[in-house]
């Protein structure tokens, strides 16, 4: 988590971008060229591959020098069959390649060899005939922890062995967050999302920077702000992943609540309103992406410590 901390200090920008392309996300300049492609040996998910990284490529061109993280989410690019994984690969080399940080939104959790087998995928070296070799070389994933710590403890051993995090989910920014992440344990007479707050401190313990904060972060939505207040208290050493803000709903008064008083502790998402600046403000999208991650990092800087 030091190094996501260095280039945010470095940046003067707490904020990450969801790089989650659609098709119809894409200027239509882009899609022609990709699409013009097509044939026999170039199938059409091969060319909205090709579209979905001249894209993201161009967005990270835009905001590299601006912002300190991107965060490809896989879903955006498993739609697009192997072609599409392809994709996501080759947007987790170029975006380090312009030295941001990346956290790849795969949400992964499964438990024992499986989880450290996609732990291994994401954060890890795998084992090739006595050759290490990287697959996805991400600096960082996001976790769902819902199978316990047999589900993450291998993410988080993976990530600590090769200086890279986690981020667990524990209140997401979704709706229905709370038929599960609200309920009251009885024992202890907290919400669930409080009693995953305790294990990430556990989960955590041992990987505590020089910064002050473990290599285990938490996924906490913007959209909750009275409880992101409150596990801000609970897990004061841990990195706080914010989605949320914007499309969603989610202000910079709502994020703030996730900032530690010295002004680290979080980075806040956003997708749709960066990805898609153009289609609202008109203009070419990455001078329109450009703008809007400008104005989200001020809007933002402007209430931390407030």
């Amino acid at each position: 988590m030091d190094s996501l901390i260095q280039k945010i200090k470095q940046t003067g920008n707490p904020t990450v971008v969801g790089l989650d392309p659609k098709l119809e996300y894409i200027p239509e300049e882009i899609r022609a060229r990709a699409f013009a492609k097509l044939s026999a040996e170039h199938d059409a998910f091969e060319c909205a591959a090709d579209a979905i990284f001249e894209f993201n490529k161009g967005l990270i061109d835009a905001l590299c020098d601006i912002v300190p993280a991107v965060k490809p989410q896989s879903a955006y690019y498993e739609m697009y069959g192997w072609q599409g994984v392809r994709a996501f690969w080759r947007t987790i080399e170029y975006a380090k390649s312009k030295d941001l940080y990346v956290i790849a939104d795969c949400k992964r959790g499964d438990i024992g060899a499986t989880s450290e087998a996609y732990a291994t995928a994401y954060l890890g070296n795998t084992n090739i005939e006595g050759s290490l070799k990287r697959a996805f070389d991400a600096d960082s994933v996001t976790v769902n922890p819902y199978l316990g710590s047999d589900g993450v403890l291998p993410f988080a051993q993976v990530g600590n062995n090769n200086h890279k995090s986690i981020f667990v989910l524990v209140k997401t920014s979704n709706k229905s967050s709370g038929e599960l992440q609200d309920l009251i344990d009885k024992a202890s007479d907290r919400p669930m999302y409080e009693i995953m707050a305790k294990l990430v401190n556990t989960w955590g313990a041992d990987s505590i920077g020089e910064n002050g904060y473990s290599n285990v972060g938490a996924v906490v939505g913007a959209t909750y702000p009275e409880q992101a207040e409150r596990l801000r208290k609970l897990m004061p050493n841990t990195y706080f992943l914010v989605p949320g803000y914007g499309a969603q709903g989610g202000t910079a008064k709502d994020v703030a609540k996730s900032f530690n008083v010295d002004g680290l502790g979080a980075i806040v998402n956003a997708s749709r309103s960066i990805m898609c600046a153009y289609m609202k403000d008109g203009g070419d999208y990455q001078s329109a992406a450009r703008n809007e991650a400008v104005r989200m990092r001020d809007d933002i800087m402007s209430v931390i410590g407030n």
